[in-house]
């Protein structure tokens, strides 16, 4: 049972995904709880109080623990950790995990503490924090101990991290608060601006899954949005294009670009000429936005990749960082 014990988790804005050394990502569910105010109960956690969002009554609130990759509401997400470990690992278990947590890059000491205490308290007996862009380059399956410059660009629920890593470690780094939330509020933003109709998040992450583009391939494609019409404030129904969805997204993913660019613009020249002969590296949710890679090769002219399973890159990533260092340790 002791193989079992390490345990990598991506804590992630939207989602929070669980890795076990051994046996992979186990768990994957939207990091959102749900608890009724009167009780100050936990409902529902995951999935369940996912389906909750925007349709509770006045004593539920469904809510999101983490903001833009860190903690705004400790206590719930203190329970939320608990209740993940738990479910991955079974109730069998008598031995403390180990346990790496990724974090954004840009977190402060005093946040990256939280996140740490945080998991102290949810059963760990052991954490180490990892960086997001590191973890994502893992994931990838780049061997980052070489002495060579890969570019990765991860871009979550609540922030996009862009990386040049060498030698196990980051060289650059830039994490920006624009990432795939931002995508589903400019959609919302576009529905109203455009067409007097008001959306839910839920609605606006469809459409953005469904037919959301950045970047014109030529295609087109089409979808029916429900909605409430603001000026007879009655249900609605409207046909979008993808073509709509590339004007609704242009001023955020644009952040991302000009982000890439500044970041390549501080990288050293050995390392600028690694990228440009290596190419870019996506990953996260956010990575899986239509014509996003071509987007960023007409802007940079440098080959954009997504990663094979771009989702769960840095979930695989930080569980994989939790056997590098077991590994580590086994040696001395």
């Amino acid at each position: 049972m002791a193989q079992y014990t390490d345990i990598g988790i991506d804590l992630g804005t939207a989602s929070i995904l669980v890795y076990i050394r051994g046996k992979g990502v186990v768990l994957k569910e939207p990091s959102v709880v749900a608890f009724d105010r009167d009780t100050n109960k936990i409902k529902a956690i995951g999935e369940n109080a996912r389906l909750m969002l925007g349709r509770t009554p006045g004593n539920i609130v469904a809510v999101r623990p983490l903001r833009q990759g860190v903690i705004s509401d400790y206590k719930v997400t203190e329970r939320m950790m608990k209740y993940f470990i738990q479910k991955a690992m079974g109730k069998r278990t008598f031995r403390k995990p180990r346990v790496a947590v990724c974090v954004p890059s840009g977190v402060t000491e005093v946040e990256k503490k939280a996140v740490e205490d945080a998991t102290y308290e949810a059963g760990a007996r052991e954490v180490s924090i990892i960086e997001e862009p590191i973890a994502a380059a893992i994931g990838a399956g780049i061997d980052i101990s070489r002495p060579c410059g890969n570019m990765i660009v991860d871009i979550g629920g609540g922030t996009s991290d862009i990386a040049v890593i060498s030698l196990g470690g980051t060289v650059v780094s830039a994490s920006i608060k624009v990432a795939g939330d931002d995508f589903d509020e400019a959609i919302v933003r576009w529905m109203r601006k455009k067409h007097n109709l008001l959306v839910g998040e839920r609605s606006a992450e469809d459409l953005k899954i469904k037919i959301g583009t950045v970047y014109d391939i030529g295609e087109e494609t089409f979808m029916d949005v429900r909605g409430r019409d603001l000026v007879t404030g009655l249900p609605k129904t409207i046909t979008v294009s993808s073509k709509e969805t590339e004007e609704a997204l242009r001023e955020p993913v644009n952040q991302i670009v000009e982000t890439i660019h500044s970041v390549l613009e501080k990288t050293p020249p050995e390392l600028a000429a690694d990228i440009a002969d290596r190419g870019i590296v996506l990953t996260g949710g956010g990575s899986l936005l239509r014509g996003l890679e071509e987007l960023i090769y007409s802007r940079t002219g440098i080959n954009t990749i997504t990663a094979e399973d771009p989702m769960t890159a840095v979930a695989v990533g930080t569980g994989k960082y939790v056997e590098f260092l077991a590994g580590y340790r086994d040696k001395e």
